[in-house]
C-alpha cells in the first residue's frame, strides 16, 4: 500500500541529506581567497570557499565513511557527483552559518550540555555521582582530531545551524482534507487494455540501400566515436602482498607459543555447590548477625558430616535457583560470580568446604566439588594460528615501511614497474581498452577515478611513465603505465558498417512501429469494436502497482481526466516500440482505516515540512548572494538509468 509513498520518499530523504543532518565538514568561514592561492569554487556572504577547501571537506568525508563503511566502492567516493555534493554540503554549511549569526542564534549552556548528554559515548562517561569524567572526555574527542573546546564550539555551530531551519519545520502543519486530496490520486487504480507495437514486427519492412546508410552514418557521427583508449600495467601494494613478504622464524612463533600458552589454552573452570543464608546488605546489624550465626552453625554441621551437604542445601540454603538441587551451581569460570565468593571457591582443593563468604547477597557456604583444567594445545596444533596473530600484528606496521618504498621505486624508476614488481614481489597486472571514466562494473585499482586520471594525464600518455603511487582504498596503493595508447576517432562507414547498418533498421522499424500504433489508435477511437482482438485482457494499474507495464504509460493512463473515460492514449517507447491503451474505468481505493490513514497523513505532513525547508535554504541562498562557480557535472549513465 506504500510502495509509492516510500517511492517518491527519495526526495524526502535527499531534502533532509541536503538540509537537515547536522554539518559534518569543520572548517572555518574566514578563509580568504589570495592571488596565486587555491582558486575559489564557491562564494557565500561575500566570503570564499576555495579549491584546497573543497578538497579537504571531501577527504575528511570520505574517511569517514571508509571508516564506516570498509567495503564500499573508492570510485563511488571520487566520482565527479560525490565530490560536487561535498561542495554543495559546504556552501549549505555556509548559507545557514550566516543566517545563524544574522539572527543571533547562540545555544546555551544549558542546551549545549543536553545535546552532549544525547551522545551515547558522552553519557557513558559519566560517574556514579553525575559528575563527567574529564580525561575520558578529552581522550574521547581527541580521537576526532579536536579538543573539548573545539568540540564544544563545533556543537555550539550545528545546534545554531539546525536552529535556523528548526523555526520552519516545527510550525508546518497539513489537515487531513490537504493529505487526503493529495494522495488520493496515489492510490487510485485504472482498468486498462493494452496493444503492443512492436519495432521487430516491422524490421522486415524497412528498405536498406547504401545512401541511407551513408546518410544514417553521416548524420549520427556521435555514435560511431571510440573514446581514447590504453593498454596497461599496474601494480597493487596492499595488506596482503605485505602479509605475504613477511617471514617469521621458528624461534619467533616458539616464543609467542610460549608467552601465551595460558591464554591459548583457555580457562580453568570449577564447579560448587553452596548453602546461601540471604540477607540484604542494608539491613540491621542485629538481623545481619543473626543470619552469621546460622550460616555458621551450618558450616559446623556439614564439616562435621561433608557428606550431607546437598541435604544440608536442600533444606536450608535461601538461593530458589539451587537449593532444589543440593546448591549445585555447575561449572563456571573465573568473572562468573561476585568476587567474594569467586576468589573463596578458586581457593579451595578440591572436595573442600569454605569459611562463611560474605557478599551483597548474605552468606555463603562452599564446597568444591570439581575441577575442569583447561587442555593444553601442542605447539603444531597452534603453529597456523600464531603465524596468522603474529603478521597480522606486523603487517600494520610494516606496510607504512614498504609503502615507502613502493612510492620511491614507481617514481625512481618511472619508465617500467618491474623494479617494484622484483623488489616487492608484487604481481604485475595487465588491462586492455582502459578509458578515463571507470567501466561499469570495475572493481580494484581500475575501479579510482584518481588512478585513471594520473594514467591518462598529459605526461603518462606522451611519455608512457610510471603513474605516482596514488591511493585507491584504505591500506592500498597503485601505480600504473600505459603500454599502448589509442587517440579518440570516429569509425569510418566501412568499419562502422554492421552497427550503422543495425542501428538504421531499429530506427525506421521503431517509426513504422509508432505510426500503426498511432494510426490504430485514432482508428479505434472512432471504433472501439475494431480494437477487440489486438488488444490484452482487461488489467489494473497503479502508480503503486504498474502490473509490469512501462512506467511511462501507467504515468499517461495515470494523468488523463478520469471525467472523460473511456478514453485511449498512445506512449511512444522508442526503440522499445509504442504502446496503445483504452482506459476503461477507474477504481478508486476503499476508506483506509484510521490507522492507515493516520500513517498517510504524518508522511505527507513531513513531505510537506522538508519542502518548506528547501524552499526556506533557497530564500537563504539568495538573501546570502550563494554561489558556485563550477559546473555540476553530468549524471552518470547508471544514475540516469
Amino acid at each position: 500500500m506504500f510502495e509509492s509513498i516510500r517511492k517518491h520518499s527519495k526526495i524526502a530523504m535527499l531534502v533532509m541529506f541536503l538540509l537537515i543532518i547536522p554539518s559534518f565538514v569543520l572548517v572555518g568561514i574566514d578563509s580568504k581567497y589570495f592571488s596565486g592561492s587555491s582558486p575559489v569554487v564557491a562564494r557565500v556572504d561575500g566570503h570564499d570557499i576555495t579549491q584546497a577547501e573543497w578538497d579537504n571537506a571531501h577527504r575528511t568525508e570520505s574517511d569517514r565513511i571508509r571508516a564506516q563503511q570498509p567495503g564500499i566502492d573508492g570510485a563511488l567516493l571520487d566520482s565527479p557527483q560525490a565530490r560536487y555534493a561535498t561542495l554543495e554540503r559546504l556552501v549549505r554549511d555556509r548559507v545557514l552559518q550566516a543566517a545563524a549569526t544574522k539572527m543571533h542564534l547562540q545555544p546555551s549552556n544549558t542546551r549545549l550540555a543536553s545535546a552532549l548528554q544525547e551522545i551515547p559515548q558522552i553519557a557513558a562517561l559519566r560517574r556514579p555521582d553525575g559528575s563527567l569524567d574529564a580525561e575520558a572526555y578529552r581522550k574521547l574527542v581527541a580521537t576526532q582530531g579536536m579538543t573539548p573546546e573545539g568540540f564544544e564550539a563545533s556543537m555550539r555551530r550545528d545546534l545554531a545551524i539546525n536552529q535556523v531551519l528548526g523555526g520552519i519545520m516545527s510550525t508546518s502543519f497539513v489537515t487531513p482534507a490537504q493529505a487526503e486530496i493529495t494522495l488520493a490520486p496515489l492510490f487510485q487504480q485504472r482498468e486498462i487494455r493494452v496493444a503492443s507495437f512492436n519495432p521487430k514486427d516491422f524490421a522486415s519492412k524497412v528498405a536498406v540501400s547504401d545512401a541511407d546508410l551513408q546518410a544514417y552514418y553521416k548524420d549520427h557521427t556521435d555514435q560511431f566515436k571510440l573514446p581514447e583508449q590504453a593498454n596497461v600495467e599496474y601494480v597493487v601494494l596492499d595488506l596482503d602482498a605485505v602479509r605475504a613478504g613477511i617471514v617469521l622464524s621458528e624461534d619467533d612463533l616458539k616464543t609467542y607459543y610460549k608467552e601465551n600458552l595460558a591464554q591459548m589454552s583457555g580457562k580453568e573452570e570449577r564447579r560448587a555447590s553452596h548453602i546461601l543464608i540471604a540477607v540484604a546488605k542494608d539491613a540491621p546489624a542485629a538481623e545481619r548477625a543473626a543470619a552469621k550465626e546460622r550460616a555458621q552453625a551450618l558450616l559446623a554441621q556439614v564439616r562435621k558430616a561433608p557428606e550431607t551437604f546437598a541435604e544440608v542445601a536442600k533444606k536450608n540454603s535461601q538461593d530458589p535457583g539451587s537449593a532444589s538441587k543440593g546448591g549445585d551451581l555447575g561449572f563456571f569460570g573465573r568473572g562468573a560470580m561476585v568476587k567474594p565468593f569467586e576468589d573463596a571457591a578458586f581457593g579451595l582443593e578440591k572436595n573442600a568446604i569454605s569459611d562463611v563468604v560474605t557478599s551483597d547477597f548474605g552468606y555463603h557456604i562452599i564446597k568444591l566439588t570439581d575441577i575442569k583444567k583447561p587442555s593444553v594445545p601442542t605447539f603444531e596444533e597452534k603453529r597456523a594460528e600464531i603465524e596468522g596473530q603474529l603478521k597480522q600484528q606486523q603487517v600494520q606496521r610494516k606496510f607504512a615501511e614498504v609503502a615507502e618504498t613502493f612510492t620511491n621505486l614507481v617514481y625512481e624508476q618511472s619508465d617500467s614497474l618491474q623494479p617494484v614488481v622484483e623488489k616487492l614481489k608484487l604481481k604485475l597486472h595487465t588491462a586492455t581498452g582502459v578509458t578515463r571514466v571507470p567501466a561499469v562494473g570495475a572493481e580494484g585499482a581500475l575501479a579510482s577515478a584518481k588512478l585513471l586520471s594520473a594514467l591518462f594525464s598529459a605526461d603518462s600518455v606522451k611519455d608512457k611513465r610510471n603513474t605516482e603511487a596514488i591511493e585507491v582504498g584504505p591500506s592500498q596503493l597503485a601505480s600504473a603505465r600505459i603500454t599502448q595508447y589509442m587517440p579518440a576517432r570516429t569509425l569510418s562507414f566501412d568499419e562502422a558498417r554492421d552497427k550503422v547498418r543495425s542501428l538504421f533498421v531499429a530506427t525506421k522499424s521503431a517509426e513504422l512501429a509508432r505510426a500503426e500504433g498511432e494510426a490504430k489508435r485514432a482508428a479505434w477511437g472512432k471504433d472501439a469494436g475494431l480494437a477487440s482482438s489486438a488488444l490484452s485482457a482487461p488489467l489494473v494499474v497503479s502508480r503503486q502497482d504498474a502490473h509490469s507495464q512501462p512506467p511511462a504509460l501507467v504515468e499517461k493512463v495515470m494523468s488523463e481526466d478520469q471525467t472523460k473515460l473511456p478514453a485511449w492514449v498512445g506512449v511512444d517507447l522508442g526503440a522499445q516500440g509504442y504502446l496503445v491503451a483504452q482506459i476503461t474505468r477507474v477504481i478508486d481505493e476503499k476508506a483506509p482505516t484510521e490507522n492507515v490513514a493516520t500513517q498517510r497523513r504524518q508522511q505527507y505532513l513531513q513531505w510537506w515540512t522538508n519542502a518548506e525547508a528547501l524552499a526556506y535554504y533557497e530564500l537563504l541562498k539568495q538573501r546570502f548572494k550563494a554561489q558556485i562557480k563550477v559546473p555540476r557535472p553530468e549524471a552518470s549513465p547508471a544514475a540516469k538509468g
